[in-house]
């Protein structure tokens, strides 16, 4: 029996999902509610409260919107929320000026720790900064390791990951609070304190963030390169398209 045109035509693959992209990220969840905070809390603009609140409608909106399309949680909205919020309570509580510094300090120290922690659980926290479908084709990467009898020893290269990238949160957690300790001295509330915390944000990119970088880049290219080694591919097959 003949078929017809339509019955020959293969089917249409269905639209992959978009995934969310690590600058989208970075500016609905930190960038923008920082600014937020720092540049919009003065009493003749938005005032503290309501430059808190504003301010967390970003990381919640994108969380929520991720959520709803992909089911998955955005663990940086999560970490952008708490940083906010805590920030924002200092502000309000009107604490002394060292909290900020502890504060900035304890929330990568966390996420180094928990990085560490995650290694003996099914969901290691590497997979979630790295080792993920934004970066890089985890199923080819996957069906080749299997392919070689290689998932063993990747899973070797994953602690050793993690380990690096606990180093770098460790790392700029004791940045944080060098920086901090040294710039916020004003009691929170006044413009001063407005003033320092909009200029310890400013130098926060040069001083921790780059060295930071630099560690995670290190860490990127150590995990690539193992991946290539074992599981006989190219860069360009592992890595995502951009």
């Amino acid at each position: 029996m003949a078929h017809s045109p339509i019955d020959s035509v293969p089917p249409t693959a269905a639209p992959a999902p978009n995934k969310p992209s690590l600058m989208g990220n970075l500016l609905m969840n930190i960038i923008i509610p920082t600014v937020i905070m720092t540049q919009l809390n003065d009493e003749n603009r938005l005032g503290p409260v309501w430059s808190m609140l504003v301010a967390l409608m970003f990381p919640l909106g994108y969380g929520i919107r991720e959520y709803l399309t992909s089911r998955k949680t955005n663990f940086i909205s999560i970490l952008g929320l708490i940083s906010i919020m805590l920030t924002g309570g200092m502000a309000l509580l009107k604490l002394p000026p060292e909290y900020i510094a502890i504060k900035e300090a304890a929330i990568p120290t966390l996420l180094g720790l928990l990085t560490v922690i995650s290694i003996k659980t099914p969901y290691p926290l590497v997979r979630t900064f790295l080792y993920n479908e934004q970066v890089l084709q985890v199923d080819k990467i996957a069906a080749a390791l299997k392919q070689y009898g290689n998932e063993r020893r990747f899973d070797q290269v994953l602690t050793n990951s993690s380990w690096l990238i606990a180093s770098s949160f460790l790392l700029s957690g004791v940045l944080n609070y060098v920086l901090a300790k040294w710039i916020v001295v004003s009691q929170p509330g006044t413009p001063a304190f407005t003033a320092e915390l909009g200029r310890m944000t400013l130098l926060s990119y040069p001083v921790i963030v780059l060295p930071s970088t630099l560690v995670l880049a290190a860490t990127l290219y150590y995990l690539i390169s193992n991946i290539e080694k074992l599981t006989h591919m190219a860069m360009a097959d592992i890595m995502q398209a951009t």
